[in-house]
């Protein structure tokens, strides 16, 4: 039998161990965020399904998108959108001047530039036609662009490279880098 002495401090000892763990599991950060908050922020705002957006500048219509999901993320200052997507762009006399297609994109809710992702095709009045994998649109400049590769058709001729830039009518476009060989049409 142990002595009476002996059993104290092995219940002193357990004891000791248990007031130790409570601390330790006391002591966890009460102010990290919850799991709840963490998903609650990657909920949208606002939903819609099939969609017009109208953009303007001087109350002058420049883009009108739609959208068979749209996904706003107020806190985020964008807008998300999915289920494929089509901008008609107008000049500045509000003419309608090409129109971009896309599987998805992202708008940015302060400036109201564009980001078109997935099987990317703008087309011209004019005839011309553009196809790459990402576009982005600057509402501020009214142009298009893309550091990827990009398929370029037009009436007269067809040009591949990799960076682009041009007004979104496709008039006026340079391309930083010509991969692919230009072949003018006839």
């Amino acid at each position: 039998m142990e002595s009476k002495a002996r059993m104290t401090r092995r219940l002193q000892s357990i004891l000791l161990i248990i007031i130790a763990a409570v601390s330790l599991i006391g002591c966890e950060d009460k102010f990290q965020p919850s799991v709840a908050s963490k998903v609650a922020a990657d909920i949208p705002s606002q939903e819609s399904w099939h969609t017009k957006i109208t953009f303007s500048d001087s109350g002058k219509v420049s883009a009108i998108l739609h959208a068979g999901h749209i996904a706003v993320y107020e806190n985020r200052q964008y807008t998300i959108l999915d289920s494929n997507i089509t901008v008609d762009f107008f000049d500045k006399d509000e003419k309608h001047t090409s129109t971009l297609t896309a599987r998805s994109g992202k708008v940015n809710d302060i400036t109201h530039d564009l980001e078109a992702n997935d099987h990317v095709v703008v087309v011209s009045d004019s005839g011309t036609t553009l196809r790459t994998e990402q576009l982005f649109w600057t509402n501020l400049t009214q142009k298009i662009h893309t550091p990827l590769f990009v398929d370029i058709t037009s009436p007269t001729e067809h040009i591949q490279g990799t960076g682009f830039e041009s007004d979104q009518a496709l008039k006026h476009y340079t391309i930083q880098q010509v991969t692919g060989q230009a072949v003018t049409n006839q």
